[in-house]
């Protein structure tokens, strides 16, 4: 069989194949290790086209065509004591992002009515630093959550660095927080190649503390650090093992006085077929694109949501600036797409395919990684 958009011969096995894996995880499987590296190997132009197409058909199934909307607010800048080397905010590299301490009560509000105003289901608070331990700090940190969480506007999200121990976490939760940010980035094999002041052990204990006190995990990673195509594999899968409910995938944007300042773009369109990839390993996942996006995908950016994605980072990043929310509001109109997300605490993810019709299928339950 030939293919439209290219002379070259197309296995029409691929398409098979791909189709089928489908169809497996919309009745409730889910893939091998062998299976979701296969995909992530594939090159050929149609055979992306036909991933992409059953990932969206999976997203359609699990999601409905809801998009989740969230935001974020530098609650701290610039001066981390952690080496990682994709972050301007690191105190390792010399760059120009901003510093200043934790903020007051006042932008935090800002940020929650801005996110009421267009319909932006969370704005998470982000700090640059190591992480959070009993002291002052953690109390800063709790008043902002519970005026967040007593405002009613919008769910009180962080991404905070480490937690130390478990009555920490469970401050967290008290205070009112819903869902917590923490990224594996990567690997557990390239981890160590873009940070050495933390393990990545630590990062799974920090997770592990988060779920004991009954806080969602959001937690991905970023593609383009000079990892391979199976450390982008072998990290979905490891979000697979953790239960994360929301899976960011940041496209590196290589900021001047970073380490990876040099670092060559990911292609579009490896980028998609990474989403799509994303997608059938964690079918009924929230998968986010997030930072980098605007840079990496130009004009592609509508495709995200073909490829499987079903949440969008809006509003500017920590150090980099995104298109304007209106923007992004006006693509999902175009769409057909819905950012009316139910906030229903991820309810949708332990049974159920979140579908207006239940149909036999959807009362597969998914089958999880142990």
């Amino acid at each position: 069989m030939v293919s439209s958009m290219t002379s070259e011969v197309v296995d029409v096995k691929h398409s098979e194949r791909i189709r089928q894996f489908g169809e497996r995880i919309i009745d409730g499987g889910q893939l091998t290790r062998d299976e979701a590296l296969w995909l992530f190997t594939l090159e050929e132009t149609a055979d992306v086209f036909d991933l992409m197409a059953v990932a969206n058909r999976v997203r359609v199934h699990f999601k409905g065509n809801k998009i989740h909307l969230c935001s974020i607010v530098n609650a701290k800048a610039g001066g981390c004591s952690e080496n990682c080397k994709f972050c301007a905010q690191s105190a390792a590299y010399q760059g120009d992002s901003p510093r200043y301490g934790f903020i007051d009560q006042e932008p935090v509000e800002e940020a929650a009515n801005e996110a009421d105003r267009n319909g932006v289901t969370a704005v998470g608070l982000v700090a640059a630093w190591k992480g959070l331990k009993e002291g002052p700090i953690l109390d800063e940190v709790c008043d902002r959550i519970r005026e967040m969480a007593e405002g009613g506007k919008t769910r009180p999200d962080a991404s905070l660095g480490l937690i130390e121990s478990q009555a920490v976490a469970d401050r967290l939760k008290e205070a009112g927080l819903e869902c917590y940010g923490h990224n594996l980035e990567s690997s557990r094999n390239y981890f160590p190649k873009h940070c050495t002041t933390h393990s990545y052990e630590d990062r799974l204990q920090t997770i592990q503390y988060l779920k004991n006190a009954g806080i969602k995990i959001c937690s991905g990673g970023i593609i383009g650090m000079g990892e391979t195509r199976e450390d982008r594999c072998d990290l979905a899968l490891s979000l697979r093992e953790i239960g994360a409910n929301v899976v960011p995938i940041n496209i590196l944007n290589p900021i001047p006085g970073t380490p990876y300042e040099g670092n060559e773009p990911v292609p579009p369109f490896e980028i998609l077929k990474t989403i799509a990839c994303f997608r059938l390993i964690l079918p009924k996942k929230e998968i986010m694109i997030a930072g980098g996006r605007t840079v990496n995908l130009r004009d592609m950016q509508s495709m995200v949501f073909m490829a499987g994605a079903s949440a969008l980072m809006v509003g500017n990043y920590l150090t980099t600036l995104n298109q304007p929310v209106e923007k992004d509001l006006q693509m999902l109109k175009d769409l057909g797409l819905d950012s009316d997300w139910n906030n229903d605490g991820f309810a949708d993810q332990d049974e159920g395919c979140g579908c207006s019709e239940k149909s036999e299928s959807c009362k597969s339950e998914l089958v999880e990684a142990v």
